[in-house]
């Protein structure tokens, strides 16, 4: 009996211990980022810049037009603020996955895999990037106010789907960001094509999908499931048809297809590092 009660705690005892090293590594992020704390918020109000962008980019569109795809500027600006807040939150969590070529190239993964923590909670805490957390809390602040504008009809489901469909995105981005970050494991220099992808991802979920057409539309709005990040819960928020002719309950699809994502991102990662053979550096 006392052979059988001991495996639970060993097996508790090595959980909380990798709990209390990944708490370490990332209190030793903060404090290292915070030391010089003129740095510290320098980099706070300069990492704004792209999510401002965003919706200074969209804003100027409306200058001269009062209508983008069939959207006015405040329906745009809920997918606007889904993706924004999606996208921004997600770069903070996962976003440094993105060295991961680097550090395949240098032989700083070696290191990564022989110590006694699972490789990629090591990886995004090795340098979580806190300057990032102001582009998040913006992207948050523009979603409450296109959500407090938009003129949207309040009902129980669409409360909650305006809860769940912000960290759906979340994961979907934070998703994209780890499978394309297994690419690096079969080819080293792949990090323009995988930028390619979370970016240019970002900047299409930033539109109603009826500004774009043929192919392109339908690789990334479907085959690639970025309609599903802003535009369809935008839509469903919205109390909008859709102009494509896609039926109601697809604008409550986010949670189902972020969730297919995550399984998509963790069965690459797996099978990527099975692949993966030391780059001898």
């Amino acid at each position: 009996m006392a052979e059988r009660d001991s495996a639970p705690r060993v097996a508790e005892a090595g959980a909380g211990g990798a709990l209390r090293a990944y708490r370490a590594l990332l209190g030793a992020q903060a404090r290292s980022q915070a030391a010089y704390r003129t740095s510290f918020v320098v980099d706070l109000v300069g990492n704004l810049g792209a999510t401002v962008f965003d919706v200074v980019t969209v804003l100027v569109i409306f200058g001269v037009t009062r209508e983008l795809g069939g959207f006015t500027l405040r329906e745009t600006l809920v997918v606007v603020g889904l993706s924004s807040c999606g996208f921004a939150a997600a770069d903070l969590l996962v976003g440094n996955i993105e060295r991961l070529p680097r550090y395949v190239r240098t032989g700083l993964f070696d290191a990564v895999l022989v110590r006694p923590l699972a490789a990629l909670p090591q990886l995004l805490l090795m340098d979580l990037p806190l300057r990032k957390v102001s582009r998040a809390v913006f992207g948050l602040a523009v979603l409450l106010y296109a959500l407090a504008s938009a003129g949207i009809d309040w009902t129980p489901g669409r409360v909650a789907l305006a809860v769940v469909a912000p960290p759906a995105a979340v994961v979907f981005f934070a998703s994209v960001f780890v499978t394309t970050a297994t690419v690096s494991f079969y080819w080293v220099d792949s990090g323009e094509m995988a930028n390619s992808v979370t970016y240019g991802g970002r900047d299409f979920t930033s539109y109603p999908v009826t500004v774009y057409g043929g192919w392109f539309r339908a690789l990334f709005a479907y085959g690639m499931g970025f309609a599903f990040v802003s535009y369809h819960p935008a839509l469903a928020l919205l109390g909008r048809a859709d102009p494509l002719g896609l039926p109601p309950w697809v604008g409550w699809a986010s949670p189902g297809v972020a969730l297919v994502a995550a399984a998509v991102a963790a069965l690459a990662w797996r099978v990527g590092i099975r692949h993966y053979r030391s780059t001898g550096s």
